[in-house]
């Protein structure tokens, strides 16, 4: 089982990370500004908040293994839509793949994270979320160096050039150059169908979901009547909101910045590769302490304190040293997501599949936070808007310090 979820959070990797060289081929091929751009990042999440409850329900009826299916269909579906967005330069078609493809992927996330905290003890699900994270990492890795080495092939002497281009040349140059993702989402699409197809067929045993009312720490799942009766999962919801957000951040603006501050694109689009390099460090340290030496609400603690550190560094450093801060947020990123599922589901039995839900909507946070970014840019400059990540880990270090606890304590059950 945990062999095709690995699959699956590889598709996770590879079809997420794609966004990061997106948003610099679409300023440049739909001419946009800083906003505009990050409207890439808006529409490929929002898709988390709208179907993350809708997935809750298509898997009470279909189980796990057929949603996945339907959700690796709903992504190539997304894909496909590329095709007929490149051939007319249409921005919103764009956006409205990504929409689609943000959707399937909802699905995927509603039904594999949960079923990775389920397979085994709950002290130990941040490190096999680890061991999913490394595929995701890797993924998103390759990504945008493949996507990039291809789309971003020649970007400087292009930007250069449309500065004194007529319009029907500017029109033709830039047709061209949206021309340049077909085949490559082709190729995805392609992969996507047979991927589904692996799934449906293969032998991923289902999980009963009402086994899971007996596997609480010894609250009364029976005298809960909702899903929002049990604080540690709200603040669970908070915090993966703003952590989305700042892993978007990330990952995604990291190539606009290295242009900003003068490096050329075919240099800068490596840049998110460095990113998930880091969380891929992140990743193999909790797979190797968590829960022996740490447990995972010091992990996340950890987390919360590197990510401040490393986003004042950026802000107070210059040229490649603050890039090289900003890549540096991937290491203090890596073991938040892995530390808070297995925190705020804890104790949710048969309420499980729903609060992984409100979980993956929290993924709409990567729609808004990195819009906002993308707004102080405009107004200030690409370094100063990173003072939006600060705020954004005090709350990861409230929930890990505090919130959860505060969870606990209503629930009235002491947590370690």
């Amino acid at each position: 089982p945990l062999i095709i979820i690995g699959a699956l959070f590889f598709i996770f990797g590879f079809i997420t990370w794609l966004s990061s060289v997106l948003i610099p081929y679409l300023q440049i091929a739909c001419e946009l500004n800083n906003f505009q751009s990050y409207l890439v990042a808006f529409a490929f999440y929002i898709s988390y908040f709208v179907m993350a409850v809708p997935s809750g329900w298509l898997l009470k009826f279909t189980g796990f293994k057929k949603g996945m299916s339907i959700g690796l269909l709903a992504v190539a579906a997304g894909s496909l839509i590329f095709v007929p967005a490149a051939i007319y330069r249409s921005y919103p078609v764009f956006l409205f793949g990504l929409f689609i493809q943000g959707a399937g992927l909802a699905i995927l996330q509603t039904a594999s994270n949960p079923y990775v905290t389920i397979l085994g003890p709950i002290d130990s699900a941040a490190r096999r979320i680890s061991i999913m994270g490394i595929c995701n990492g890797i993924a998103g890795i390759l990504a945008p160096a493949i996507l990039g080495a291809v789309v971003l092939d020649n970007a400087d002497n292009i930007k250069d050039q449309l500065l004194s281009l007529t319009d029907s040349e500017k029109a033709a140059v830039l047709n061209e150059l949206a021309g340049k993702v077909i085949v490559p989402y082709l190729v995805i699409t392609g992969m996507l169908l047979l991927l589904s197809l692996w799934v449906y067929r293969s032998g991923l045993p289902e999980i009963d979901e009402s086994a899971l009312e007996t596997e609480t720490d010894g609250t009364d799942i029976g005298e809960k009547a909702s899903v929002f009766q049990f604080p540690q999962l709200l603040f669970g919801v908070l915090t993966l909101f703003v952590y989305t957000g700042v892993e978007v951040i990330a990952g995604n603006t990291i190539i606009s910045y290295g242009a900003f501050l003068g490096i050329p694109l075919s240099t800068a689009k490596f840049f998110t590769s460095f990113t998930l390099v880091g969380m891929l460090i992140g990743y193999l340290i909790g797979i190797v302490c968590i829960p022996r030496f740490v447990s995972q609400r010091d992990a996340l603690k950890c987390s919360a304190g590197l990510g401040i550190l490393f986003g004042l560094s950026a802000l107070f450093t210059e040229g490649v040293t603050s890039v090289v801060f900003i890549a540096l947020l991937g290491l203090a990123n890596s073991l938040i997501w892995p530390s808070v599922w297995p925190l705020a589901i804890d104790g949710l039995g048969k309420f499980t599949k729903i609060g992984s839900s409100l979980l993956v909507m929290a993924i709409s946070g990567a729609a808004v936070i990195p819009l906002f970014y993308g707004w102080l840019a405009d107004r200030l400059d690409a370094q100063q808007a990173y003072w939006l990540v600060i705020p954004c880990y005090l709350i990861v270090g409230w929930y890990a310090a505090f919130g959860y606890r505060f969870g606990a304590k209503m629930k009235g059950v002491h947590r370690s």
